[in-house]
């Protein structure tokens, strides 16, 4: 049967299907559990994440660094729970894009849509731009040449580097998930080994008495009543968004796994907790052998706070450490490529049920991947990036800050969505009152007061680079004005295909009372 075809038929099946939900020509049954896991961790960049954030957050936070991560996970693992309900009821691609168009309509659909593509095609952009940037302090540490660190600061190298990273994720997602999984079990691999050798050699180093900053563990460190204020609060809410995020990517590959449609559920909070226990053993090792102090390799020493494994690498694992700017290296490139997924399959729903032009729901005859939709996510993202990049540092920079407006609107959005679909079989049991009603309404709550208190902190200048515009914040500016943007573009496709706005390739309704398996 021919692309075309496929898709004629699966817009003329959609009324008669149940929940309105069709198949879209991906490769079904590709993943297991634990590939699916494997995908989540490489998203989430742990090693990323880590040297960037920990720094920052001990600014804030101190010796309850611990206790705000755990205070961090929670939106997350209640929003991961309303992901696993909707898709145990309609398992698609689509995601935030097809659960909210069922449970609000079309045009709140789009939305959430695009909120979920907008921060992926940013945060995209955002990782090849760290590849690049860990790639040639590689390179300087392999040569003994500092010079070659500097290399990213030649815009034109920096941008070209950047995007063939690009290039080489898409090259590699469009052949489908398979060549995916062996490139992720290998980096995220490493990766997870390199992190753990730094645990113990933290550890070793912390209890030896060889670190002069060194602090013994202590329980209270995960004491929640001793996080004094709201502020603290709000930074490890802020840490739910940037630290924890991406383990979603796990449900937009819920077409293509194998061993029944709760295999990407289960995936979704299995990645959510193994990265929990990763970062708390990391942060514990850490803190150990750095301590929070501002001398020497210390947390707040302001020489640390940008790179933290950078400045601890050498002091901790000696002749080893080029393995942690290697493995930061592989965690950003693995994240870069498995990250490629959500924005393809979610352009590939929104083509498929006629929000998007339908060239997007083509599939890939040979890999069974979503083809075109996978090469306009790595143009627009190489694209905004190479933009980004010659207008101003400051603007791609608050670009990522305005992220967190992005994801805490799609996030709250498929919790909110969650409630509402179900709304009729929320008293039917405890199991469906506690995972349909309690833990998505919580979790939407919580990220809606993150999304609020976001928008108000970055409408001051002061809030990210410092950029203006007529007394505007640039973050605030550049945040909202994304969603706004997604607002214009879903009006003209309104105007251009309306099917899908009238409710007729999705309908709007609710399921059977029945427990999802």
């Amino acid at each position: 049967m021919s692309q075309t075809t496929q898709r004629q038929r699966g817009s003329a099946d959609v009324a008669g299907s149940p929940h309105g939900i069709t198949g879209k020509g991906l490769k079904g049954g590709q993943l297991g559990l634990l590939a699916v896991v494997v995908l989540g961790i490489s998203s989430v960049a742990p090693a990323y994440s880590l040297t960037s954030s920990l720094g920052p957050t001990v600014n804030a936070v101190g010796l309850q660094l611990p206790a705000i991560f755990i205070i961090a996970f929670i939106p997350m693992i209640l929003v991961a729970f309303a992901y696993r309900e909707l898709n145990a009821d309609s398992p698609d691609s689509g995601t935030t894009f097809t659960w909210a168009t069922k449970a609000f309509g079309p045009f709140v659909g789009w939305m959430g849509g695009w909120g979920l593509l907008a921060a992926n095609i940013i945060v995209l952009s955002n990782l090849a731009g760290v590849a690049v940037d860990f790639f040639y302090l590689f390179l300087a540490q392999v040569f003994g040449n500092p010079d070659l660190a500097d290399l990213t600061s030649n815009i034109p190298l920096n941008i070209a580097t950047c995007l063939a990273f690009v290039a080489l994720a898409v090259w590699v997602s469009y052949r489908g998930l398979h060549a995916t999984k062996l490139v992720q079990y290998s980096m995220v691999g490493f990766q997870v080994l390199v992190l753990g050798l730094f645990i113990v050699m933290a550890v070793t180093h912390a209890t030896s008495g060889d670190s002069p900053t060194a602090i013994p563990f202590s329980w209270d460190w995960f004491n929640p009543a001793k996080i004094e204020s709201f502020d603290q609060f709000a930074a490890g809410m802020s840490l739910a968004v940037f630290v924890y995020w991406g383990w979603d990517v796990c449900l937009t590959v819920n077409e293509e796994t194998k061993g029944g449609k709760g295999t990407a559920g289960k995936a979704g909070t299995t990645t959510a907790i193994a990265v929990l226990g990763l970062y708390i053993a990391v942060i514990v090792a850490t803190m150990m052998v750095a301590g929070v102090g501002g001398d020497d390799i210390g947390l707040t020493n302001p020489d640390n706070q940008q790179n933290v494994f950078a400045a601890l690498a050498s002091p901790v694992m000696g002749p080893l450490a080029i393995l942690m700017s290697l493995a930061v290296l592989s965690g950003t490139a693995s994240s870069l490529q498995s990250t490629m997924a959500s924005p393809a399959r979610s352009l590939l729903a929104m083509g498929h049920y006629g929000a998007l032009p339908s060239r997007f729901a083509t599939v890939s005859k040979r890999f069974g991947s979503p083809g075109y939709a996978t090469i306009m996510a790595g143009l627009i993202s190489g694209g905004f990036y190479a933009v980004m990049k010659v207008v101003s540092e400051n603007a791609l920079n608050d670009t990522i800050l305005a992220l967190g407006l992005m994801i805490c609107f799609y996030y709250a959005l498929t919790a909110f969505a969650c409630t509402w679909y179900f709304r009729d079989s929320l008293f039917t049991s405890a199991r469906n009152f506690f995972l349909r009603l309690v833990c998505p309404m919580l979790g939407g709550l919580l990220l809606t007061v993150v999304f609020i208190q976001t928008a108000v902190d970055s409408w001051a200048p002061e809030f990210g680079s410092g950029s203006e515009i007529f007394g505007v914040g640039l973050v605030f500016i550049l945040g909202i004005g994304i969603l706004a943007l997604g607002a214009v573009l879903m009006l003209i496709m309104a105007r251009l295909r309306p099917g899908y706005f009238r409710g007729e390739t999705i309908r709007q309704d609710t399921p059977a009372l029945v427990v999802p398996e």
